[in-house]
């Protein structure tokens, strides 16, 4: 008798508790409508398209910039009118540190004998002692300073358009941390 009273008072309890809950349900959606009445999007309307108005080609008549005539008049200009800086590297004799990229070589060290500068250089694992106006890399570096903390270089480039430029280049001392 008292488990069946017990189960039918959990019984009552859970029903008023479900009810509670759905008071709740009702303020909320209540809420929401209200919500929705209120808030107006604001959208803006689309731009008509503008009107395309086709323009004739007249660079027809022109002469065409990828006529492989054009080309070959072109490259043989340039094969006639060398560029100077590129004339006088390719003209003398090439050096061992000219076979490696700069970035596979290390400043190590510097040292000074008789007031001339030497850099330390380490490539392949092996020293190089290097000084001002040897060559290092492959784009025709040659060494214009030597400092306590670095080597400066000049280089023979070619930039987007072709040209033979010089651009400065340094390799910094490497210091094990």
């Amino acid at each position: 008798m008292i488990p069946r009273l017990t189960s039918l008072a959990l019984l009552g309890l859970l029903g008023s508790l479900l009810a509670g809950c759905s008071a709740d349900v009702d303020e909320l959606r209540q809420w929401i409508e209200q919500q929705r009445r209120e808030v107006r999007p604001s959208v803006k309307p689309l731009e008509a398209p503008k009107k395309f108005l086709p323009e004739p080609y007249s660079a027809n008549t022109l002469v065409d910039p990828y006529s492989t005539q054009k080309l070959s008049v072109a490259i043989k200009q340039e094969a006639t009118q060398p560029n100077s800086l590129l004339t006088a590297e390719m003209n003398r004799r090439r050096e061992p540190l000219e076979a490696y990229p700069l970035d596979s070589m290390n400043m190590v060290g510097s040292l000074a004998r008789k007031d001339m500068r030497y850099a330390l250089l380490r490539v392949d694992n092996l020293l190089y002692q290097v000084k001002v106006g040897d060559y290092l890399g492959q784009n025709f570096g040659k060494i214009t300073k030597i400092s306590e903390t670095d080597i400066t270089l000049r280089e023979v480039v070619q930039d987007a358009a072709g040209e033979w430029i010089e651009r400065t280049s340094t390799l910094q001392l490497q210091e094990k941390g």
